[in-house]
């Protein structure tokens, strides 16, 4: 098994990386097209602005090569924004075109008096799929580590994984598909649940 990290220029690698470190995994740099040939799993931590991911990840030559690892069904692992970045397109960046792996678009939390924007800090996960062997020993409600204003809205609903309510709004906190796996929450900042999320990726 060979880890490869994406790194686009934005993501937040350290933790990342020390995450698959701790499970026992030495994992590499995806930095360049050729990269692809020398990894069994990917990994893109997203971290910032869809439009400005997407960009960046045109501007290095890596969204073509990953558009085709995912359609292949090849271990895919997205957090945060390299979860977004699955579907069509972004309210956040209206112009710009996402992976285009999962039909459907992000959108914002609705702006509700009292109601904090960005969701910033730990909420419950409901398994949507509990048969899903990504979801294994995980329970009935893990708490996962959030921060965003955005989320995915999938169209098929047979991809969804788990679902989180912010404050009364619900959403789509995770997906998956085959090896294919990517949620809006960082399981590198989420303790003992975000290792086994983790774990139960590469055992896929």
């Amino acid at each position: 098994m060979k880890i490869g990290l994406v790194d686009y220029g934005g993501g937040n690698l350290r933790s990342v990386h020390n995450a698959i470190h701790d499970l026992g995994h030495d994992p590499r740099v995806v930095a360049s097209p050729d990269c692809f040939a020398d990894v069994t799993h990917i990994i893109l931590p997203g971290q910032g602005e869809f439009g400005d991911v997407m960009a960046r990840l045109n501007e290095r030559g890596l969204a073509a090569p990953l558009r085709d690892w995912i359609a292949a069904g090849k271990p895919y692992f997205g957090i945060c924004v390299g979860y977004q970045i699955l579907f069509e397109s972004s309210d956040e960046a209206p112009d710009v075109s996402g992976l285009g792996i999962v039909k459907g678009r992000c959108v914002r939390f609705k702006d509700v008096p009292g109601r904090k924007i960005p969701q910033m800090g730990w909420n419950g996960a409901k398994p949507a799929n509990p048969g899903s062997p990504f979801w294994k020993g995980l329970g009935a409600e893990p708490y996962f580590y959030f921060v965003h204003s955005y989320y995915p809205v999938p169209e098929d609903d047979t991809w969804s994984i788990s679902e989180t309510d912010y404050d009364g709004e619900k959403f789509v906190a995770s997906v998956g598909k085959g090896q294919v796996f990517a949620c809006q929450f960082h399981p590198e900042k989420s303790q003992d649940a975000g290792l086994a999320l983790l774990t139960n990726f590469l055992c896929c």
